[in-house]
């Protein structure tokens, strides 16, 4: 009897069809690797799997190859100091966090930042103050965190210490960081900008490609959290953490970095971090350039699919990040999802009606062609019709939670009955993977109802078991 193997079997089969990925990560597959002349380190992989050998350096004190690969970043980026990551950009969140704002102290967050930012909240004993970003109602998701509201905030709240907001946000939103960034070092404290979907945002303005957002190291961030591997060439849980300004005490970030991350850094992923720059270096200006064209023209063919309603390239939007709707036609983003699956592209997510496909370095002008006309089939398909307009369509409610104070003893409930309780533990749709209900929030039946109807439609809710049940004060 053969000794299974189902993680391999699943990704060897997958591999064997061929997929078009809209989904993380960037390269897309070898192909780009292999285009840029880094096959032999594809060719020996394992053989490159080593750990701190002699001339390998090390990652918590590097002074050999890996502060070579920093260095490199930071040149690239035109910032002080660049730290190479492995365990993501999560680790990298909680450990800007830990850096900037001391225990019990308080945090301007904003209520849609990553769930790594809330356990930043929890490991750090920190004091979160919500600053709600603006909904786009169109839409049903969340978009730009006003500058306004982190003025307010720091203003009644001056012995906060830092602030940290996603940009862009997981559907491409992004905040007016220059402004923000002015309004925070005014007040002496310290900006983190989770920019883990935009770690491209500064080449496409360095090659001059205009339209796009501006980097949050361009508009003048403290700390900038780059998940390469999301749209960059790195291997998926390879990011970086930037320094941009002399606000940051480097040695306590360095201490808090070593916190977080695995004392058995992979070289693999370090590897192929160096490798991402090397591409940029050497091929980024075509690459850049050739992914802009690409996505033109689809936008373009996009806006004459009859029945597809898409967020096109309005200001503000990373538009490397692509979303649509075909309620129109009376389907929901499940429906979507599996219509696309079946011509072999796989997306990053749905929610609701809405389809978010991600692009990256490694997407081809075929790989957009091959999206553009699997729309046009979904568009031009009479046999499903789907529901009837408005039966199934299910948008995230705009809640704005009464804060409670986080729980210290916290006991199981089912969700069902949870209604006037205090949250005790994060319940967070994946993806996008931002929490619905913190921890010291009172759940709504608004809110209980939301998370029961994402179940239903067999949507994955962090937080609550197998068996219905929550955690609560």
């Amino acid at each position: 009897m053969a000794v299974k193997t189902p993680v391999k079997d699943f990704l060897l089969e997958h591999a064997r069809i061929k997929p078009v990925s809209f989904h993380m990560p960037g390269h897309k597959g070898a192909e780009l690797y292999r285009r840029c002349g880094h096959g032999d380190f594809l060719d020996n992989i394992f053989d490159c799997d080593v750990t701190e050998i002699q001339g390998a350096d090390n990652l918590f004190q590097t002074e050999g190859i890996l502060k070579e690969a920093q260095d490199r970043y930071a040149e690239l980026y035109e910032v002080k100091k660049s730290y190479l990551q492995i365990n993501g950009s999560s680790g990298a969140n909680i450990a800007s966090m830990l850096a900037s704002v001391p225990k019990g102290k308080k945090i301007v967050m904003a209520r849609n930042c990553h769930k790594s930012c809330f356990n930043g909240l929890t490991l750090g004993g920190i004091q979160p103050v919500y600053a709600y970003p603006e909904m786009l109602e169109e839409y049903g998701i969340s978009g730009a965190v006003p500058p306004e509201e982190i003025e307010r905030l720091l203003d009644e709240n001056p012995d906060a210490e830092a602030v940290i907001l996603p940009s862009p946000n997981y559907y491409g939103i992004c905040s007016d960081i220059k402004r923000i960034a002015d309004i925070t070092h005014e007040r002496g404290k310290i900006l983190i900008v989770d920019q883990a979907h935009g770690a491209h945002l500064k080449f496409f303005s360095r090659f001059g490609i205009e339209g796009m957002p501006m980097s949050a190291e361009e508009a003048g961030a403290d700390l900038v959290v780059n998940s390469i591997h999301k749209t960059l060439a790195s291997l998926t849980e390879s990011a970086l953490l930037n320094v941009n300004s002399d606000r940051v005490d480097l040695d306590l970030l360095e201490d808090k970095l070593q916190q977080m991350e695995s004392t058995s850094p992979s070289y693999i992923l370090m590897a192929s971090l160096d490798i991402n720059a090397s591409i940029i270096e050497e091929y980024g200006e075509k690459l850049f350039r050739e992914w802009a064209e690409a996505l033109d023209i689809f936008y373009k063919e996009a806006g004459s699919i009859e029945g597809l309603r898409h967020i096109g390239k309005i200001p503000g939007l990373d538009w490397t990040k692509m979303s649509f709707s075909f309620l129109g036609k009376g389907l929901m983003g499940d429906e979507v999802e599996k219509r696309l699956m079946e011509k072999g592209i796989f997306i990053e997510l749905f929610t609701g009606d809405l389809v978010m496909c991600m692009s990256g370095i490694g997407t081809t002008a075929e790989d957009l062609g091959r999206l553009t006309e699997a729309l046009k089939a979904i568009s031009e398909d009479r046999g499903n019709p789907g529901f009837a307009i408005g039966e199934s369509e299910l948008k995230q409610p705009n809640i704005r939670a009464e804060l409670c104070g986080i729980p210290e003893r916290k006991r199981k409930v089912k969700l069902e009955d949870a209604a006037g309780c205090i949250c005790a533990a994060s319940i967070i749709p994946y993806p996008p993977g931002i929490p619905f209900i913190c921890p010291g929030e009172k759940i709504s039946r608004e809110a209980i109802d939301y998370i029961k109807a994402l179940r239903e439609r067999g949507e994955k809710v962090i937080g609550l078991n197998e068996n219905g049940y929550i955690m609560v004060g």
